[in-house]
């Protein structure tokens, strides 16, 4: 068993585990958590509870902090700069020409990735679009293509019983919705009576079609031929599901009668069963074309995600590729380093040092490597270029040395001369 806090990032959407590190919080309490998107703003949706490791997916990242009224500040003013992004994508979409519908825009808390949710009919290039974004926003783009109902759940709406819908308000994930829970619970299979706001099913129909399932179990169907435990035996007229009761039309000589029996009281096989309603030829066609949008939807949910995982895969992997590339490099340069100390170079490549005599101004001979010829490669670190940089700097400051000494010598020769010539003219001038 682990402890472990859920965490929502919106009001209807799937609860995270996270680490808690010690930290008592209450429901509702918002929270700064880093996910694999970067850091991300959410608010806890219960109190720290212990679960299951196999409910866990590993690794369990830690809650950094309660948010702050800074941290607050903060995403309301990434709310107010998701409008903007907003309004500069359609115009870049209008721009390119693509068949794409904008939905929404989020960005990280950070403000390292900036998404953009979207729908279309098929696939679409917007690698150009990208571009584009990225170089008006200066961040990291990422854009999503989703189904209707994810849109319809971003969005938000009433439904036709005049509450918010299921999707926005309290479901974690988007459940599978088939034609098959509707016959169960009975209802009229006219596609404008269940289908919701986004056009397919109504997500409700799921919420009892179990129980409906179990109930039905124990009913015969429409029409079915029963033998009552008083005697009497007919057809059965109409069921209730709830109540477990079933109406049958007895027959008794040219008599008929209708009698309500309890579930328990009846014999019966089931044989077939009828539609409550008789459906027209057009709601038959809307019927077959909302099965086969719904076997789409679930086709293409399928494909999202394989591709999602396949993305994640591959992020993962060029991650690690990144680091070995950079511990390997590590490990070069801190070799060469060490051969930088002993005074040689070794691996494919190097070059002998050769070593030459340096005559300078003084007159003395030295010993000088010849550092050109085994200049170190541009990626050699930067200990290297600084030794390298300083040989240069004192050899360069030797030569001025000598040079001034130079000069002032030869200074010193002329003052001389100078100063016998003047002798000279003076000896002759006592002379005469």
């Amino acid at each position: 068993m682990t402890k472990v806090v859920g965490v929502r990032f919106n009001m209807a959407g799937k609860v995270y585990y996270f680490d808690p590190c010690g930290q008592e919080m209450t429901r509702g309490q918002h929270v700064i958590v880093e996910t694999a998107r970067g850091m991300e703003y959410g608010f806890v949706v219960g109190p720290v509870k212990e679960v299951e490791d196999s409910e866990i997916v590993a690794p369990l990242k830690p809650i950094i902090r309660i948010s702050t009224p800074e941290d607050d500040a903060h995403n309301e003013e990434n709310q107010e700069k998701k409008k903007e992004a907003l309004a500069i994508c359609k115009e870049k979409i209008k721009k390119h020409g693509l068949e794409m519908k904008l939905v929404d825009a989020e960005y990280t808390f950070d403000n390292n990735k900036l998404l953009f949710y979207f729908t279309a009919d098929g696939r679409i290039d917007f690698r150009e679009l990208v571009k584009d974004l990225a170089g008006v926003f200066r961040t990291r783009i990422e854009l999503r293509q989703i189904g209707v109902r994810d849109e319809i759940r971003m969005m938000g709406g009433i439904g036709v019983c005049g509450r918010v819908l299921c999707c926005h308000s309290y479901l974690t994930d988007l459940v599978s919705v088939s034609i098959k829970m509707a016959k169960e619970q009975n209802l009229s299979l006219n596609p404008a009576k269940i289908s919701g706001v986004c056009g397919r099913l109504m997500c409700c129909l799921k919420n009892e079609a179990e129980t409906y399932e179990e109930l039905n179990k124990n009913l015969p169907g429409i029409g079915d031929y029963v033998t009552a435990a008083d005697g009497g035996h007919g057809t059965v007229q109409s069921v209730n599901v709830l109540r477990q009761t079933v109406r049958v039309i007895v027959e008794e000589g040219d008599e008929r009668e209708i009698r309500e029996y309890k579930t328990g009281d009846l014999q019966f096989k089931k044989m077939y069963r009828k539609d409550k309603d008789e459906m027209t030829e057009e709601d038959k066609d809307a019927l077959a074309m909302l099965e086969q949008m719904e076997k789409q939807d679930r086709l293409e949910k399928a494909e999202r995600e394989a591709n999602q995982a396949a993305e994640r895969e591959a992020r993962q992997k060029r991650l690690e590729e990144r680091k070995d590339r950079v511990e390997k490099r590590a490990g070069k340069n801190g070799g060469n380093q060490k051969n930088s100390e002993k005074g040689e170079k070794k691996g494919p490549g190097a070059l002998p040092q050769e070593v030459e005599k340096v005559e300078t101004p003084d007159g003395k001979e030295k010993k000088h490597k010849n550092h050109r010829r085994n200049r170190p490669p541009k990626n050699n670190n930067n200990n290297n270029q600084a030794q390298n940089t300083s040989d240069r700097e004192k050899h360069k400051k030797e030569q001025d040395s000598a040079k001034n000494k130079e000069t002032n010598a030869n200074r010193h020769g002329q003052n001389s001369r100078h100063n016998g010539r003047e002798h000279r003219s003076h000896s002759n001038k006592d002379q005469t």
